[in-house]
């Protein structure tokens, strides 16, 4: 027997996990196998069953073997525990020794047979099991029985995932998730509402949007095809929510009818054969040492066989020392051992076949586009309701009159949101569905989203160049209230001169999705590009600090830089540099707690904002009152009463004087030569052409003794010629002054 000291330490960096509370990942003390796979081609023993569930309450271990052997042979054994890559526990022994009987394989018959029982561990060896091993979520171990014949020569090797039934795939954690994304999209909207519609305000972050993306990169780190810690595997799928996918039993047999009636192959790709006939074996998809022969029992980890004596069964007969039933145990549940990689584990893990993947995100899609339309609609009814008992207030006008565009603008937002994962989806049914139709429908709606957006951004630059040309800049795609209500869901939170940064955004998302999708099953190749597009948009960001709001810029940067550490985490998961499985685990555990950290920050940062917005008063209706109050000012101010305005800057208060609402009147009449045209007096507009009289008729002289006369009247005949005045000469007028 060797053990090794050294265990303690291996799981140590694990501890915390193990520390967290019953109630969350319970308190058994079982670890059971789940899986197995042959690691001896062409062996002369093939072992086909293979269940061992130890439980350190009572020192007991329940297994159930079967296999088939060439010939009747005597062999020696040997037990080996690992535990994140390093051995903890092994043992050679002779199935026919006294101290070490095991019936079944003393020696092991010729054909098929069987065992199950039950053996008591001494305590000695018990207690070397440590006892984080219980506690720590999705325990990285492996256990494997090696059966040699008496001259050395390798008859049978079959390897065995250990597991302690606790893992981090927890339906609390995406409900908390869900409920951050959640809070959120309230808090953008509170803000908005806030704001009035006003052109040029931003959303305080971390918005709905950016939320969203993070939850979406946290699960795109778990579809790359390396080897990852089980913990950090079970982790990432928490988060498939935000890319769409959602478990749903009845959706996936309603897609396998599909798929079956369009071309599909569901003989061991269907929903009822992963829920109930497979055990899946995570590998990095280019291991070539793992054999497909094995068939495995056990799919839930914490199932315990309890059982009085040992059974065993040669070719159909059986023989029982106690309480055995006698019943083969090989016509038991038997589930086969599927090896998965990449895109098709982290799916299936969450019993989404992989050929149905693309066509459950589409549905869901669906599911969430009928849901925004029924709603907006079901309110649209109620305003018109309301509207013909009552009046409603005048904010809610605008939504009356526009919900078709409020709807497709939800709908647009909701195709940026998911256009990177969308793209991922797409270009995985490409190449791996086997449905024509499915791929019909992932062309077509890729192609859509793409058209979409491609029509927003041509759109957008248009004016953009529009407003350059007419005005020296394009300040008006933040001014112009139509223009911003229109298409302000792509830059409403930049910068002014960095509102087309919402290009590059979308080209990162599809760049992204295609390098997942597209180098499936080459996890280098996926870790490397991955790395290059997160540090171009690092890099970026760095340069442009884009984000109108400092915060904004503070809180995608940091995203952005946990994005990229989450990567080079990954590259440490690749099989071909060799890294030590010790150190995959304990990066594993730093990838796990650096993710939920920046997660749990943004809870926080989510609720503050809340606090803000509710209290805080909003900068455009305080800015609307002051323009109100100096506008009441101006109306009262008297020269002995003027107050600060003559401080005041001209330009600005011009801004709060309303406009005049009358018009002048023209100085002359439109039409000099009316007198003599036939041009109809009547239809002249002004003073002079309703007077119909000339220009100097009714002026007083400008000399004279008698200003009480009153001139002559107007001569029709007299055209209107130019007349110097009647100068009076008389010198009496000097001579009175004088």
């Amino acid at each position: 027997m060797r053990t090794s000291s050294r265990s303690s330490n291996i799981l140590s960096p694990l501890f915390f996990l193990g520390a967290l509370p019953s109630v969350v990942l319970g308190s058994s003390q079982i670890l059971s196998t789940a899986g197995f796979t042959s690691c001896l081609n062409n062996g002369s023993i093939n072992v086909t069953q293979m269940n061992v569930v130890y439980n350190h309450a009572t020192n007991a271990i329940d297994f159930d073997v079967a296999g088939t052997s060439a010939s009747e042979q005597k062999v020696n054994a040997t037990l080996t525990f690992t535990a994140y890559g390093k051995q903890v526990y092994s043992k050679d022994f002779d199935p026919c020794d006294p101290t070490t009987l095991v019936e079944q394989l003393c020696p092991v018959p010729a054909g098929q047979f069987a065992a199950s029982g039950q053996q008591t561990i001494p305590g000695e060896f018990a207690s070397q099991i440590p006892a984080i091993a219980f506690n720590v979520p999705d325990l990285d171990g492996v256990g494997k029985v090696e059966l040699k014949s008496q001259d050395g020569q390798d008859l049978a090797c079959v390897q065995s995932n250990l597991g302690n039934g606790k893992t981090m795939q927890n339906v609390a954690v995406p409900i908390v998730a869900a409920a951050i994304a959640g809070a959120a999209l309230l808090v953008s909207a509170l803000s908005a509402l806030a704001s009035g519609g006003h052109p040029g305000s931003a959303t305080p972050s971390p918005t709905f949007t950016e939320t969203m993306g993070w939850f979406q990169s946290m699960a795109l780190s778990g579809m790359l095809s390396v080897n990852y810690p089980s913990v950090y595997q079970s982790f990432s799928t928490n988060f498939a929510f935000s890319t769409g996918l959602i478990p749903w039993g009845q959706m996936q047999s309603s897609i396998d009818n599909f798929r079956n009636k369009t071309g599909g192959n569901l003989t061991d790709d269907n929903y009822q054969f992963l829920r109930n006939n497979a055990t899946l074996i995570q590998t990095d998809g280019q291991s070539t040492n793992i054999s497909k022969r094995g068939i495995d029992l056990f799919l839930e980890k914490t199932v315990l066989f309890v059982r009085d004596s040992i059974n065993t069964h040669v070719n159909g007969s059986s023989e029982g020392t106690g309480n055995g039933t006698g019943d083969n145990s090989t016509n038991g549940n038997n589930k086969e051992s599927v090896l998965v990689h990449g895109i098709q584990g982290y799916v299936e893990e969450l019993s989404i076949p992989q050929a149905n993947t693309f066509m459950t995100v589409l549905l869901i899609f669906a599911i969430v586009i009928g849901g925004i339309t029924v709603g907006i609609l079901l309110f649209k009814v109620i305003l018109e309701t309301w509207a013909l008992f009552g009046s409603f207030p005048k904010k809610l006008q605008g939504f009356r009159k526009r919900y078709w565009w409020l709807l497709a603008k939800t709908i647009t937002n909701l195709i940026l949101l998911l256009y990177g994962t969308w793209t991922l989806y797409c270009v995985y049914q490409f190449t791996n569905g086997d449905s024509w139709a499915a791929k019909v429908l992932a062309g077509v709606t890729l192609a859509a989203f793409t058209a979409i957006l491609a029509f927003f951004t041509w759109r957008i630059w248009s004016l953009a160049h529009k407003f350059r040309r007419a005005e020296g800049d394009t300040s008006a795609l933040f001014d112009d209230k139509e223009t911003w209500r229109k298409y302000s869901l792509f830059y409403e939170n930049y910068k002014r001169g960095y509102w087309w940064l919402f290009v590059p955004a979308i080209i990162y998302m599809f760049a992204r999705g295609c390098v997942i999708a597209g180098g499936d099953g080459h996890g280098l190749a996926q870790s490397v590009g991955q790395l290059i597009i997160e540090s171009l948009m690092l890099i970026l960001l760095l340069w442009s600090r884009p984000y109108s709001l400092k915060s904004g810029n503070w809180i995608n940067i940091v995203i952005q830089v946990v994005r990229i550490l989450s990567v080079i985490c990954i590259l440490v998961f690749v099989e071909e540099l060799g890294i030590a499985q010790t150190t995959k685990a304990i990066t594993g555990v730093i990838l796990i707690v650096m993710q939920s950290v920046l997660t749990g920050l943004l809870g926080i940062l989510i609720a503050v904002n809340a606090i803000v917005t509710c209290c805080k008063e909003n900068p455009h209706r305080r800015k609307r009152k002051e323009a109100e109050k100096l506008h009441r000012d101006l109306d009262t101010l008297t020269p002995l009463d003027a107050r600060n305005s003559l401080l005041m800057d001209p330009t600005e208060a011009k801004k709060f004087i309303p406009a005049p609402t009358t018009t002048k009147s023209p100085l002359v009449s439109p039409n000099p030569m009316a007198a003599t045209s036939n041009f109809s007096r009547k239809g002249g507009y002004g003073p002079v052409a309703q007077d119909q009289h000339g220009l100097m008729s009714d002026a007083a002289p400008m000399g004279g003794h008698d200003r009480s006369v009153s001139p002559a009247p107007w001569d029709e005949e007299v055209g209107r010629e130019p007349k110097l005045p009647d100068l009076d000469t008389d010198t009496s007028y000097h001579r009175g002054r004088w």
